[in-house]
C-alpha cells in the first residue's frame, strides 16, 4: 500500500549523522514501514522545536512527510525515554550494538513489526537493569530466528542425529550450528563447545528472558556462548559489527569517550 504524503509512526532511532550546518539524518526502525531514513531540518539550531526529542534509546511517535531523497521529520513526541539504559555505560554500549544488528538485518521500507518489538523489548530489559550480556545473547538468538537462521542446537547439522550429552561437540556457524563428535566438520572451522555452553544456547532458544535472568552460570560458560553467538551473527550478517569494539572497551574497564551516534562510530 502506498505511503501517504504525511504519516505518523512509532519509531526507534538506529543511527544518525549530521548533514550541513543544521540538519541531521536519522535511520529509524518502525513497525509498519520498516527501516527508513529521514531528515530533521534545522534540528541542530538552538531554537529548533524538534530539539533533543529525536534521540536514540527512546520510544518515539514521529510525524513524517514524504520527500525525494529522505522523508522529512515534522514532529516528534517521546512516548518513553529509557533513561536507566542511558545512565549505565555498558547498557548504552550494548544498546548501540543491538541497534546495529537491527540496522544490518533490515531492508528499507519492509514491514518490521517483529524486529521492532524485539529491539523495544531488549531496551526495556536494559533499562530495567538486566545483565547486558544476557540481554544481548537473548536478542541475538531471537534475531537469528526472525531472519530464518535459527542455530541448530539439538541435532548435528552434518548427519542430523540427535546430540547426546556424552559426546563432544563443535560449533560451526557457516554450517548453521552444532556438529557432533562423529562428524569432524571443516578442519579450519572447528570450535569446541562444552556441554554447559550447549545447554545455555538451548536455554536462550527455549526460555523466556525472565527465566534466563535467574540462571546461575559460570563466567566461563557465558563467555563461551558469547563468542559462539558473535561468530554466528558475523556469519549471518556477513561482517563484524563496528559497535563491538567500543562495547569491549567498556567491559574491559577502559572505555574511550562514548562515541557520537554517527555512521563512523555507531550503527549506520
Amino acid at each position: 500500500m502506498p505511503v501517504p504524503r504525511r504519516y505518523v509512526t512509532d519509531a526507534i532511532v538506529l543511527s544518525r549523522f549530521d548533514l550541513g550546518e543544521a540538519d541531521r539524518v536519522v535511520t529509524l526502525v518502525t513497525p509498519d514501514y520498516g527501516k527508513l531514513k529521514a531528515i530533521a531540518k534545522g534540528i541542530r539550531r538552538p531554537a529548533s522545536r524538534l530539539g533533543g526529542s529525536l534521540e536514540p534509546f527512546a520510544e518515539l511517535s514521529v510525524v513524517l512527510a514524504r520527500g525525494r531523497t529522505f522523508d522529512v521529520v515534522t514532529e516528534v513526541h517521546v512516548g518513553h525515554a529509557w533513561l536507566g539504559l542511558r545512565d549505565r555505560l555498558e547498557s548504552a554500549a550494548t544498546a548501540w550494538y543491538l541497534a546495529e544488528l537491527a540496522d544490518r538485518s533490515l531492508e528499507e521500507r519492509h514491514a518490521a513489526q517483529p524486529l521492532y518489538d524485539l529491539l523495544h523489548r531488549a531496551y526495556e530489559l536494559l533499562d530495567a537493569g538486566m545483565a547486558p550480556g544476557r540481554v544481548a545473547r537473548w536478542y541475538e538468538m531471537h534475531l537469528a530466528d526472525e531472519l530464518g537462521q535459527r542455530p541448530e542446537v539439538d541435532r548435528c547439522v552434518e548427519c542430523d542425529r540427535m546430540l547426546e550429552a556424552t559426546e563432544t561437540f563443535r560449533w560451526i556457524p557457516p554450517l548453521g550450528g552444532v556438529v557432533c563428535g562423529r562428524c569432524p566438520g571443516p578442519p579450519a572451522q572447528r570450535t569446541g563447545l562444552s556441554l554447559d555452553a550447549l545447554k545455555l544456547l538451548k536455554a536462550y532458544q527455549r526460555l523466556d528472558i525472565e527465566a534466563i535472568a535467574t540462571l546461575r552460570l559460570a563466567d566461563a560458560v557465558e563467555r563461551e556462548v558469547e563468542a559462539a553467538m558473535r561468530d554466528f551473527m558475523r556469519i549471518a550478517l556477513e561482517r563484524d559489527p563496528r559497535s563491538l569494539a567500543f562495547l569491549d572497551e567498556v567491559r574491559a574497564g577502559h572505555p574511550s569517550t562514548l562515541p557520537s551516534p554517527s555512521p563512523a562510530a555507531t550503527p549506520a
